[in-house]
């Protein structure tokens, strides 16, 4: 979906397919077929943007195959649907009952991560449509934490910074202008917007022409992180919001009470990590790496303020009380990265993924649900975008 920000300038708008599990290139094509396309006819759009997301096997057979490529974007174009912006950040096995950690790997210092951005960044300047002359991918950042020292950052900044070359080599070649953003999660090295900062600006640093942060408004605000603070940071330090992935965590006011706890606990799951954050009353963050921890009789958080866990909740539908979800954090978020004069950012991407581990009564049943809650949850963006003044285009 495009929209017509009051500068003039296009702003785009996409749901990510990494909530379809597909491995190869049948796998891609099928998610085009059975998910994004129907998504698009529910909206009644002749176009409808996704945030593709190539694992690596799919995207080294479309590397290798020139042809291939061809063919997907002539696959998009018929079924109505087009691809400024990547999500790199999995690599492969997104789909796998179990992914928890293993989506951190490889990363920045590992070269598997350098080659296979490297293929996304090739794949989206030929996928591009003919009016767009810049893309976007989102990827990790940098790392988990677990070990990274001083050696391993060098390495990361050092990979990040060949890409950036690459980049540059690739926009002569192609005319085509790629640029890439990490993106702050919590548990990483780059957990807050202000690690970001630290880690782009510092000597070593990749170029910032090519190398943004990717700001997921879930992870944002699971962090308690105020949306105006990060993006004036992120300002200040010279750091662009290369694109933004609209997405809300979980809340809870009360943690102490055991109805709030139980609520909670149906959203603990084996597949995703879930990072859980406690805000103490002197405004501390303090935090565990998944819920079912933070559940455990011994665990670690406090109770005595709200807790916000890492689990992307579909946007239009807020848990039942006494739950809540962070979307005041996405509109106030969305408030300065599209509502000033001037868009921080032009790419956008609703990112809800855990859809297929919701707790079973809200979980859709049928491809046809799936893409019914898809298509409301842009809707819903769609709503906010034109709120603040853009006018959506054909």
């Amino acid at each position: 979906m495009r929209f017509r920000h009051p500068d003039g300038s296009t702003v785009h708008l996409a749901y990510c397919t990494n909530v379809h599990p597909a491995e190869d290139l049948d796998g891609v094509r099928r998610q085009l077929r059975e998910h994004a396309e129907p998504v698009r006819r529910r909206l009644g759009r002749d176009r409808l943007g996704i945030g593709l997301w190539l694992a690596r096997d799919a995207a080294r057979a479309l590397t290798a195959d020139p042809a291939a490529v061809r063919a997907l974007r002539a696959e998009l174009d018929d079924r109505g649907l087009e691809v400024v912006t990547l999500n790199g950040f999995p690599y492969r096995g997104f789909g796998d009952q179990v992914v928890k950690h293993r989506v951190y790997r490889p990363d920045w210092t590992e070269p598997e991560r350098l080659e296979h951005t490297t293929d996304l960044a090739r794949l989206l300047a030929a996928l591009l449509p003919d009016d767009a002359t810049e893309g976007t991918i989102s990827t990790l950042p940098l790392a988990w934490r677990s070990g990274f020292d001083a050696r391993r950052a060098d390495a990361a900044h050092g990979a990040l910074t060949t890409l950036a070359g690459r980049l540059d080599a690739l926009r002569d070649l192609t005319g085509r202008s790629i640029r890439i953003g990490l993106e702050p999660e919590p548990g990483c090295t780059v957990e807050t917007t202000a690690d970001a900062v630290r880690a782009l600006t510092s000597p070593s640093a990749p170029p910032r022409e090519r190398i943004g942060v990717c700001l997921d408004t879930c992870h944002l605000a699971t962090q308690f992180e105020d949306p105006d603070e990060a993006l004036d940071g992120l300002a200040s330090a010279g750091v662009s919001v290369v694109k933004a992935q609209l997405s809300a965590a979980l809340h809870a006011d009360d943690p102490h009470e055991p109805a709030v706890r139980k609520a909670l606990a149906a959203f603990a799951e084996p597949r995703f990590l879930h990072q859980t954050r406690a805000r103490t009353p002197d405004g501390t963050v303090v935090g565990t790496d998944d819920l079912d921890r933070a559940l455990a009789d011994d665990g670690p958080l406090p109770t005595t303020g709200p807790w916000r866990s890492h689990f992307h909740v579909p946007l239009h539908a807020t848990p039942e009380p006494p739950l809540a979800s962070t979307l005041p954090v996405l509109r106030d978020t969305l408030v300065r990265l599209v509502g000033g004069p001037e868009p921080l950012t032009r790419h956008l991407e609703v990112e809800t993924y855990t859809w297929q581990t919701l707790p079973p009564a809200l979980r859709p049943r049928t491809r046809a649900q799936l893409a019914d809650g898809i298509a409301a949850e842009l809707a819903l963006a769609r709503d906010l975008l034109t709120e603040l003044g853009l006018k959506e285009l054909p």
